[in-house]
C-alpha cells in the first residue's frame, strides 16, 4: 500500500497522533498547505496549484520543491489537482491533512470527497490533528479513536440499518433520516464498529 498524505490550507494542528498517521507516507502540497510542512517537519516531494494563496517569502522559502503550476482560472481546486497528482504516483490511500476549517464549502467539498474516494476504491481520510473525518458507505468499518473521544456520523442522505459498537449510546439497525441529529455528540468506549446497509455520510471524530 501506498499512502500519500495531501497538505491542505486549513487548520492542523501538530498532535502526536496526527504525526503518528502520516509517518512514511510520501507528501504532495496543495497550494498554501505547504506551510504545513514546516510544522510538521515533512519533506514534499510535489507542490501543486496557482500559488495565488503564497506570498512570495513562502515561494522562495520553499523554490527546492519541485512545481506543478495550473492557472488560476481553473474546474478544479488545488487539493483536488494534488490528489491526481498523488493518484497517477500510485496512491493506494490518502491522508487530506489540513481539510477542516477556513472556508465552509471547501470543508464541505472535502468531506463529500472521501466518500467519492472511498466509492472509487480509494481509502481516504482528513485530519487536522484534533478533528477527523472518516467516509461511511454501506458495509462496516472500524474507527480507531481513543476512548473517550466525541464521535459523530453526519448523513448525506437517509441511512438504512446503521449500527454503532464500543460506544456511550450503541445503535442496532437503526434507519435515520437525513437531516437527523440522533447521531451527534456519541462517545467512543475505545475502536468503534459502524455497520450500514444503505446510505452516505461521514464518521467525524474529535479524538480524546
Amino acid at each position: 500500500m501506498t499512502t500519500f498524505t495531501i497538505l491542505l490550507a486549513g487548520e492542523l494542528m501538530a498532535t502526536p497522533r496526527l504525526r503518528s498517521q502520516i509517518a512514511s507516507t510520501r507528501i504532495i502540497a496543495a497550494d498554501a498547505g505547504i506551510a504545513h510542512a514546516v510544522t510538521l517537519g515533512l519533506e514534499v516531494e510535489l507542490w501543486v496549484g496557482d500559488f495565488d494563496s503564497c506570498d512570495a517569502a513562502l515561494l522562495e522559502r520553499h523554490v527546492e520543491i519541485p512545481r506543478q503550476k495550473h492557472p488560476a482560472e481553473k474546474d478544479a481546486t488545488d487539493g483536488e489537482l494534488a490528489i491526481d497528482a498523488a493518484r497517477k504516483r500510485g496512491a493506494s490511500a490518502l491522508v487530506l491533512a489540513g481539510g477542516f476549517g477556513g472556508q465552509a464549502d471547501h470543508t464541505l467539498q472535502h468531506l463529500m470527497q472521501v466518500v467519492g474516494l472511498a466509492r472509487r476504491g480509494l481509502g481516504a481520510f482528513i485530519s487536522s490533528g484534533n478533528e477527523e473525518a472518516w467516509p461511511l458507505f454501506d458495509g462496516e468499518h472500524l474507527i480507531d479513536v481513543p476512548p473517550g473521544s466525541r464521535l459523530s456520523i453526519i448523513a448525506f442522505d437517509d441511512l438504512a440499518g446503521l449500527t454503532l459498537e464500543n460506544v456511550k449510546w450503541p445503535l442496532t439497525e437503526r434507519d435515520v433520516p437525513f437531516g437527523s441529529s440522533l447521531t451527534l455528540s456519541n462517545e467512543a468506549l475505545g475502536p468503534v464498529t459502524v455497520g450500514l446497509k444503505r446510505g452516505h455520510g461521514v464518521i467525524v471524530a474529535y479524538p480524546a
